[in-house]
């Protein structure tokens, strides 16, 4: 039942989390995309946050999110809409428990000043890089993968490349989209749904770039394809911005950044893509991803751990 109904069960999260009892420990590290910040702390006891995003659907998201459940005005929508006022509440109020925040990304740390109105380090997520196989040589196909929702802006992939018959595109995933996606696309467009890690991997790392439209808070997929040596082609917005070193600014550019969530301007960038690909190289991608290392990422938890303690020791 709450594996059916766990979108309609968010109102509870704040009162679970709040059941967690972690006031034995001599300190606190919560990685929270929504609530796990909200964990009950002691007042001597330091609290690190890894912030993934703040309550997407509660703030700047809430009316797409509410768009696509169908909730409009009517007694569920109003009841929603009081649930996610009352969640806001409640974020607003534990924002200022941790010592100290990261964020995962520039634009994750643009939110957190703008919601709750207090600073974040940014310290990227961590990318298995030993586990990512580098491909220099690359087959004639773009991929784009994702777990196919609304938000994620697949259906923008798809009919640009269905006005671009002569290009392939494997669109790699399952999702509540699956079925209406499949259902538009043109026969140059394939799907291979669920892949598993090892095939997943191949799959990206052979491709000639990496195409996605979203506005991700990071976006692990993009870390793990330009580790693999794959261009990305991506919308400029989110973590996108810190992980492509775009054409056309960069030294060493490793993909395309596109300014709109349209058609015309995803068709633009494959085709700046196609003009320039020689000086978008699979090595610096590669090199690239460095920046993302499992080792870079350990140090910077250890380090902000220890700011968090001090400033814990000075309040």
């Amino acid at each position: 039942m709450v594996q059916k109904y766990y979108r309609s069960l968010f109102f509870l999260c704040p009162f679970l989390i709040e059941q967690f009892d972690v006031t034995g420990y001599d300190a606190v590290i919560s990685s929270s995309a929504a609530f796990a910040r909200g964990v009950l702390t002691r007042p001597d006891q330091p609290h690190l946050c890894y912030v993934h995003s703040p309550i997407r659907y509660a703030w700047d998201e809430q009316f797409s999110y509410l768009a696509q459940g169908r909730l409009g005005f009517g007694p569920k929508g109003l009841l929603f809409r009081y649930m996610l006022h009352n969640l806001r509440t409640w974020d607003t109020r534990t924002a200022h428990g941790p010592d100290l925040m990261l964020a995962n990304s520039s634009y994750v740390r643009s939110r957190i000043q703008r919601i709750y109105g207090r600073g974040a380090q940014v310290v990227f997520p961590p990318v298995a890089l030993d586990e990512l196989e580098f491909i220099a040589c690359k087959d004639d196909y773009y991929v784009t993968a994702s777990f196919l929702a609304p938000y994620k802006r697949t259906d923008l992939v798809i009919r640009a490349f269905n006005d671009m018959p002569s290009r392939r595109l494997v669109v790699v995933g399952e999702g509540q989209q699956s079925q209406s996606l499949r259902g538009m696309a043109s026969s140059n467009v394939s799907f291979t749904g669920y892949l598993p890690r090892q095939e997943y991997v191949r799959t990206v790392a052979r491709a000639k770039a990496m195409v996605f439209a979203g506005c991700e808070d990071f976006g692990i997929a993009l870390a793990e394809a330009q580790a693999c040596g794959t261009p990305l082609i991506a919308f400029g917005r989110g973590g996108a911005r810190d992980i492509v070193q775009p054409f056309g600014e960069a030294e060493l550019p490793t993909g395309i950044l596109f300014g709109s969530q349209a058609v015309e301007s995803l068709k633009e960038a494959i085709h700046v893509f196609e003009q320039n690909q020689p000086a978008i190289t699979p090595q610096a991608c590669r090199s690239n991803a460095d920046r993302f290392s499992e080792d870079r990422f350990d140090m910077a938890i250890l380090k902000a751990l220890a700011v968090a303690q001090a400033a814990h020791v000075r309040r």
